[in-house]
């Protein structure tokens, strides 16, 4: 489990330089002022939650049920949250919104929440 927050972590931070990159540059004459700052939303967002799993990868032993659904919180609640919004803002953007993608957003917000809840909760618990 430890492994995987590593790896999805750097992964997550990977991507997260090049979208913004691609962001600042490359988008900035396609995209409105609206759609870049959407856009710019769920790169700082992903950039957030890839320094965090690697903190927790790093200390935590992800062992307990509790620490690995904290963990699954992150990586879903990030993957849905970021990757919907680079997805409406570049649909939009070329004037075919997918709409579907609309309610995937607040989903992935509702779990990068119950992640920090979960944190939360850890740390009330050892010293409780």
């Amino acid at each position: 489990m430890v492994l995987i927050a590593h790896v999805l972590g750097s992964l997550f931070g990977l991507l997260a330089v090049i979208f913004g990159a691609f962001g600042a540059h490359a988008l900035k004459k396609t995209f409105n002022e609206q759609q870049l700052k959407s856009f710019e939303t769920g790169v700082k967002y992903q950039m957030y939650h890839a320094i965090l799993l690697l903190v927790l990868g790093f200390n935590l032993n992800l062992e307990t049920a509790l620490e690995r659904y904290m963990i699954y919180c992150f990586i879903i609640g990030t993957f849905l949250f970021s990757f919907s919004i680079y997805g409406l803002s570049i649909s939009a953007a070329k004037g075919k919104k997918i709409k579907v993608l609309g309610p995937i957003t607040p989903l992935g917000g509702l779990l990068l929440v119950m992640g920090w809840t979960l944190l939360l909760y850890s740390f009330i618990q050892n010293f409780v």
